[in-house]
């Protein structure tokens, strides 16, 4: 995992549950979720109150929080 240099303040944030992760440089959210361990189809990517695709690119100094995917019938 690319973790973010703790002198350097450029990275991207990523929250989920009572998880916490730093990675540096580019992703796009669904490499990004995969890095963390996570699976992508089991959760869903937020920025600003706005739900993100997996094809949306991730910038340094992005916060993301991730929420689990429940179903239900």
């Amino acid at each position: 995992m690319r973790i973010a240099d703790q002198r350097d303040g450029a990275h991207i944030k990523i929250t989920y549950r009572n998880e916490e992760w730093e990675l540096e440089g580019r992703w796009r959210v669904q490499d990004a979720i995969k890095e963390v361990g996570l699976i992508p189809q089991a959760v869903l990517a937020v920025r600003d109150g706005k739900l993100l695709t997996g094809d949306v690119m991730l910038e340094e100094d992005d916060e993301i929080k991730l929420v689990a995917v429940i179903s239900g019938g």
